[in-house]
């Protein structure tokens, strides 16, 4: 079903209401505690969005770090349009809501005894425990990769310290020279976010480097939003031509990145083929997020099953699991869809903290890739909950069409930086 932007906002905000739909702005009695394990996207609008459903929950926040950098729109740091502290937020805003924020690092979670232990000696007692710890990077996966080797040959698929590293060898990196981004196997965070980011650097060297190019190598045979990305490639940096600036590197090219040599800044692919970098980009496989390991919320995939209505682990009751680490069957590992998931799971526990049933949930998401000056594409969906229960379906929704106009195109590339702020506002304001 397609549905015009109008549209989807109105229904956006409609999924919203229906999310807190039932949860009483009242306090029915003292000593409801719930302790949030990490700080970004899904953790942090969880945090508020129970203080505003219910100001009697004493809501605490553990995050290790002082600044949250995200991962979306931080592709454009790359690109040389946006500062890295453009995407740097704090926690003063959940503060004033009456979060309680402990900079430390949860370690341990009890879900017998409803605790929460962290590294720097603490114990948090809950009623309800949200987990949303964000991925781990399986670097084993890539013989010679490593936490160490990342210093050099960064991933940066978590914002902050590796985008600036990244920013600053393709900065230093002569024109002729070649970036080569390994891609990572599904599912993984931002499924689009390897071919923006193939994008925002081309657009950085047509400018800069003109005589350099990008090489992509993938371990799957298509990706996300693939036409519109090859689409606009071809219409901005000559994809398949002798000229191309980008190049892709599918499975059916037996391109996968099996091993990394990070001295010689080179990869070996699935069929020995060895391929040499300017500026490597190793993106590991994923799984979730260390905490969640530890608290045996995991399945053998490396994922957290939940109960989809509630955001409740299938494994340990009483502990919700939020964003990239959960596995919200239906939905993409991304920013927007953590924030629809976590207002999900803020309302259903507000409800069962007052001794209620929780809503019938809506979920909303909204995905924009900015792929060059003035060119931008966007999908968008509305989401409900199957009536088994088993996945969340896309009830109705929108994608840029692939003969968008110039001028939508460019109006693509304003929204996507109006949606940024309304959403780090929505989380952190």
């Amino acid at each position: 079903m397609k549905i015009t932007r109008r549209g989807f906002i109105q229904a956006a905000g409609a999924a919203t209401a229906i999310s807190v739909a039932g949860v009483p702005y009242i306090a029915l009695g003292a000593g409801k505690k719930v302790v949030i394990v990490g700080g970004g996207t899904g953790g942090g609008t969880a945090a508020k969005y129970l203080r505003m459903a219910d100001p009697s929950i004493e809501v605490t926040l553990i995050e290790p770090n002082k600044h949250y950098y995200t991962c979306y729109l931080s592709n454009e740091v790359l690109g040389g349009s946006r500062t890295l502290d453009s995407i740097k937020f704090g926690y003063d805003g959940l503060a004033k809501h009456g979060v309680k924020v402990v900079h430390d690092t949860a370690t341990g979670i009890d879900a017998a005894a409803k605790t929460v232990t962290t590294a720097g000696g603490q114990s948090f007692s809950y009623d309800r425990c949200v987990v949303a710890p964000g991925i781990d990077l399986l670097y084993d996966k890539i013989e010679g990769y490593s936490a160490a080797a990342a210093e050099t040959i960064p991933h940066a698929w978590k914002a902050g310290p590796q985008t600036a590293t990244l920013h600053s060898q393709l900065e230093a990196m002569k024109d002729g020279g070649t970036v080569v981004i390994a891609a990572p196997p599904n599912p993984f965070r931002c499924p689009p976010g390897p071919y923006e980011r193939a994008s925002q650097i081309a657009m950085y060297l047509q400018q800069a480097k003109p005589k350099s190019k990008v090489i992509i190598l993938d371990p799957k045979p298509k990706f996300s939003k693939q036409g519109l990305f090859i689409g606009a490639w071809k219409k901005l940096y000559g994809y398949g031509t002798e000229n191309a600036m980008i190049e892709w590197h599918g499975q059916q090219e037996e391109a996968g990145v099996v091993k990394v040599d990070a001295a010689s800044k080179t990869v070996t692919t699935a069929f020995g083929d060895d391929i040499k970098a300017d500026v490597l980009n190793v993106i590991p496989p994923q799984m979730a997020g260390t905490i969640a390991v530890a608290a045996g919320l995991i399945d053998d995939k490396g994922w957290c099953p939940i109960d989809l209505a509630t955001f409740e682990s299938k494994i340990h009751a009483g502990i919700h699991v939020l964003g990239d680490a959960s596995n919200a069957i239906g939905m993409p590992k991304s920013g927007y869809a953590a924030n629809s998931q976590a207002k999900v799971c803020a309302a259903a526990i507000a409800a069962l903290l007052n001794g209620q049933e929780p809503g019938t949930p809506s979920y909303v998401n909204t995905c924009y890739s900015i792929a060059g000056k003035d060119y931008a594409f966007s999908v968008a969906n509305v989401y409900r909950l199957a009536e088994d229960g088993s996945k969340i379906v896309a009830v109705s929704g929108g994608v840029t069409p692939s003969d968008a106009s110039p001028e939508q195109l460019k109006r693509d590339v304003g929204y996507a930086h109006s949606w940024f702020n309304n959403i780090t506002n929505d989380i952190f304001g």
